[in-house]
């Protein structure tokens, strides 16, 4: 660490903080993905962790000068604008799937030692960057670990201040009472893979909740099937909700895009798994395989064979 804090000082590239202004992680942790660049408003210059970091400053305030950290000569070095073509598209893929990645680990840690460890009186919203609280942290509480500090630190910015914990409002809704109409199951018990299909039959409106897209692709078939004989007509339906996988959001089940046969599991075994965003599912599909299919082109007999694959 010495070495690497000498050179740093040597090429003139140690700054204020030691942590980047956007993710919190630490710079000399991350120095193989580091960037440099200096914000077009104030000309302050800035490192970050990654191309990532670096381009929702890009987005947000402009930057000029922009450097990369070069492993050789270790020090940040001249980049071209093609390097950011592939990150950029990217980017709102990669910074759901750090939420996700967080919601595992660092929230539940974060949330922990902040109650035992902290002051319970810190005002998040004080603080412009996540860099400026990590610092605070440092001297008010007891985390002597960067990896304390740093899931203190995240809890507090995304959940405590941006409510990164997806609120219930924006979650499918299910009642305790409702079963899936083709397994059985109480749906309320498999928030991440609830979904539902809304339909109006004159005056009256009525839902149907399921533990997955796999089942209600089933009901939505064929309702009769399933009991119900008059209603559940694909004509008479208002709305279906399904939960996007990774940010657990109710979204339109009917513009939502779906990886089909992936090595991700649900309650009922292989599943359509649900995105809002087409990058996500792409990204999704990359790491876990299948097919990445739209809700047209969902063939019923496709369906019943992901129970075949079990």
């Amino acid at each position: 660490m010495k070495n690497i804090i000498i050179m740093m000082l040597l090429s003139g590239i140690l700054f204020a903080s030691p942590w980047c202004p956007i993710t919190g992680l630490k710079i000399s942790e991350n120095l193989s993905t580091s960037y440099s660049a200096k914000l077009e408003a104030n000309d302050a210059k800035r490192v970050y962790s990654s191309v990532y970091a670096l381009l929702i400053d890009m987005k947000e305030y402009g930057v000029y000068d922009i450097k990369k950290y070069d492993i050789e000569t270790k020090t940040y070095i001249d980049v071209n604008d093609s390097d950011f073509v592939n990150a950029q598209k990217s980017l709102k893929a990669k910074l759901k799937l750090m939420r996700v990645v967080y919601k595992k680990r660092a929230y539940p840690m974060g949330k922990k030692l902040y109650k035992k460890r902290c002051p319970q009186d810190i005002d998040v919203n004080e603080f412009l960057e996540i860099s400026d609280l990590k610092e605070e942290l440092q001297n008010i509480c007891d985390l002597k670990k960067e990896n304390y500090l740093h899931a203190t630190a995240v809890y507090l910015w995304d959940v405590k201040r941006e409510g990164g914990a997806v609120s219930k409002e924006s979650k499918v809704k299910v009642r305790e009472d409702e079963k899936c109409p083709v397994c059985g199951m109480f749906t309320y018990k498999y928030p991440r893979w609830a979904a539902q299909i809304f339909y109006k039959h004159g005056d009256h409106e009525h839902r149907y909740s399921f533990d997955g897209v796999k089942d209600l692709m089933k009901f939505y078939f064929n309702p009769m099937k399933w009991g119900d004989y008059k209603t559940s007509k694909i004509e008479n339906i208002t709305k279906i909700l399904v939960t996007d996988y990774y940010s657990q959001k109710a979204i339109d089940g009917r513009t939502a895009f779906y990886v089909i046969r992936s090595d991700i599991y649900g309650p009922m075994g292989h599943e359509l798994i649900p995105f809002e965003d087409e990058d996500d599912a792409k990204t999704f599909k990359i790491d876990h395989k299948g097919k990445l299919i739209k809700f047209e082109d969902i063939i019923e007999t496709e369906v019943y064979k992901l129970d075949l694959s079990e």
